[in-house]
């Protein structure tokens, strides 16, 4: 007997259970505005959201905004995935229950970043009574609810991680360890304007810090780059959330051999780059531009150097472009952008070339 051949791949377990929210699943890698998109009640989480998927999210990542009216508050939840949040309008707080069932609470605004340690159980909060509240998450649920493809035991575990959270008072201070450019910490007040360090290897005077948040293994990372400059292409797995804190400018994304399309951004806009396919960020802004990026911790790395792959050159068999080999289309472009916007383009003094 020969086995049938299926002319489509079934759905996830992931699939199946994010399709049964009964909340919009928006496609796609590019989001002009992440506080415009289609939100609708969620009955699981006691709000309003929708999920955005990329084109890997059923086996990867996933992404979902939710929004907390004036006042209330959601659901108490738990569950067996990692979850990293981002404000992106108004102010609350969230509890959290430590082992022994002790409450631990901190106080959140837009621009906050927070992680909430696996399988703790919390809740959050409106604080105001006049404007809704709205967060950004990005959690690695379809790694786990496709693993044990049973939903009810990814929501409904009692087990808890006391390496992860003990219940310690201050685990949300916003206190943390720089090392080098990795701030480890379980809270950021402010990403908008939290202090950045030199990041050279990316091109165009750019700075960087990346976050380890909640002993999670999803990591987050802000990057920002100067007037007039745009920074080095590079492609990477899928996954990375791209949002935009600040500035206006553009991204260019293109698979090896494939044309190049072009995605406008401002604060506020989400980009999210599909699996091994090359991006470059271009400031066209008369301030500098900043973002966030929520990610896997999965990067290739050089075995040689430990170091990623996507801040090795492709010269040298990495996955980024540096500047000379680059299509000069994308440097004229560029060029003529800063001109139409009445700004200067600083890259001369990056690639030495016109």
């Amino acid at each position: 007997m020969t086995a049938q051949r299926r002319s489509a791949t079934p759905p996830t377990a992931y699939a199946r259970w994010s399709r049964g929210q009964g909340i919009d699943i928006v496609p796609g890698f590019h989001i002009p505005d992440l506080r415009a998109v289609p939100l609708k009640p969620w009955a699981r989480m006691g709000g309003y959201g929708c999920f955005i998927n990329h084109e890997e999210s059923d086996r990867s990542n996933d992404c979902y905004v939710c929004r907390i009216p004036p006042g209330e508050h959601l659901h108490p939840v738990r569950h067996l995935h990692e979850l990293m949040i981002y404000v992106l309008s108004g102010r609350g707080s969230t509890t959290v229950w430590g082992p022994d069932g002790r409450p631990q609470s901190f106080e959140w605004q837009r621009g906050s970043l927070f992680a909430i340690p696996l399988n703790v159980r919390y809740q959050h909060f409106n604080s105001s009574g006049e404007a809704p509240a709205t967060l950004l998450a990005v959690t690695n649920a379809p790694v786990a609810i496709n693993l044990f493809d049973e939903a009810d035991f990814i929501f409904d575990c009692p087990y808890d991680f006391p390496s992860r959270f003990s219940g310690a008072d201050g685990y949300f201070s916003g206190e943390g360890t720089l090392t080098g450019r990795l701030w480890e910490t379980n809270f950021v007040p402010d990403v908008r304007d939290f202090p950045l360090v030199e990041y050279r290897e990316r091109g165009a005077g750019g700075t960087n810090v990346q976050f380890k948040l909640a002993r999670n293994t999803m990591m987050a990372h802000v990057s920002e780059f100067p007037v007039g400059t745009y920074k080095k292409a590079h492609r990477h797995s899928p996954g990375a959330h791209v949002v935009i804190l600040s500035g206006t400018g553009y991204s260019l994304m293109w698979k090896e051999g494939e044309p190049i399309t072009r995605y406008d951004w401002s604060e506020g806009s989400l980009v999210i780059p599909p699996g091994e396919t090359f991006h470059q960020h271009f400031n066209t802004g008369a301030s500098p531009a900043r973002y966030l990026a929520l990610r896997h911790l999965n990067a290739r790395r050089d075995p040689a150097t430990g170091l990623p792959m996507s801040s090795i050159s492709t010269r040298l068999g990495g996955d980024q472009i540096d500047y000379a080999d680059e299509d000069p289309l994308v440097r004229r472009t560029y060029r003529d952008e800063c001109a139409t916007n009445g700004i200067t383009s600083r890259m001369e003094a990056f690639h030495g070339t016109p």
